[in-house]
């Protein structure tokens, strides 16, 4: 049962009116995940690619939550088929999340079951600072769930970051789903000032209530709501790197189990359905990043 759910798509990576485009790709997961890179650059590779981003685009491409409209985006820009691989200045310019969210609507088209996850990854630099991040996990028939970063899926961007390992194969000690980020902070004595956006020098999105915002995305994410790393609900009173009040940390304690390891379905359901904390509800707030809050109505 929960494989079947995965395979099929959500209402973010359905592809929609535009799934004939769809037509004459692979199923292969690693091939599907270098065609979603050469699709995408994200907001801060502008460098790595010798381009500089349209004001325009830097602000707004990342906003699009739907696969749809993502293709839409593309489509406008270039209207090759999606296996082409596009120009730096016809990509669309997105983050983490949309690299993982079309690796998984490709996936899910396939009939390979697919989610994306949530988590830090520590492979973006070096200092052992575990950087907020989304990921694609995916089924394989022989192993099980497999971690897949589509990012790292042109060898030119995993030289960049020294990558040692197969982007399609993720390690799970260099990429920690939020649930397990949270408990190696809480049960294993690990520093919450390795955990976030960005060290805290650089401002106040890290430690343990960053983390608790990236499991309710995670636990979304299980239950294939894909929202954007900025739309917040359920948070605790407080403001960004403020300690989280003890009953938050609590709860985060015995939510955080639930949305690690090996995940039970039955039990990620009922906890998203039951919570109304941990549901995404409606409409959310969405903090983006260059255009201001705002309160946003979900399809």
């Amino acid at each position: 049962m929960s494989l079947a759910f995965y395979a099929a798509q959500s209402t973010f990576s359905d592809p929609g009116e535009l799934v004939a485009r769809y037509a004459g790709l692979p199923h292969d997961p690693s091939q599907l995940a270098r065609i979603t890179r050469d699709l995408l650059i994200h907001r801060l590779e502008g460098d790595l690619f010798g381009h500089t981003h349209p004001v325009d685009r830097l602000h707004d491409d990342a906003e699009t939550r739907y696969v749809d409209d993502i293709l839409r985006v593309l489509v406008s820009r270039d209207d090759a088929p999606l296996a082409r691989r596009r120009a730096p200045a016809d990509r669309f310019v997105g983050t983490c999340r949309d690299f993982a969210l079309l690796h998984c609507s490709f996936l899910r088209h396939a009939g390979v079951p697919a989610r994306t996850r949530s988590g830090f990854a520590d492979y973006f630099g070096d200092g052992g600072f575990h950087v907020d991040h989304v990921v694609t996990e995916y089924w394989d028939g022989e192993r099980g769930w497999l971690l897949a970063d589509p990012e790292l899926a042109d060898p030119f961007v995993t030289g960049h970051w020294n990558v040692d390992f197969d982007p399609m194969d993720v390690p799970r000690d260099r990429f920690l789903v939020a649930g397990e980020a949270w408990r190696a902070i809480r049960e294993e004595g690990a520093d919450p000032e390795t955990f976030g956006l960005h060290p805290p020098a650089q401002g106040p999105f890290w430690g343990e209530r960053f983390v608790s915002g990236n499991i309710r995305l995670d636990l979304a994410a299980l239950n294939k709501v894909e929202p954007l790393l900025w739309d917040v609900w359920g948070e605790a009173e407080g403001e960004p790197g403020e300690p989280l009040p003890e009953p938050a940390r609590l709860f985060y304690d015995r939510v955080a189990p639930v949305v690690s390891g090996d995940v039970s379905f039955d039990a990620a359901r009922k906890l998203f359905a039951e919570d109304d904390v941990l549901r995404t509800p409606k409409t959310v707030t969405c903090y983006a990043p260059f255009n201001g809050p705002s309160r946003v109505t979900l399809r």
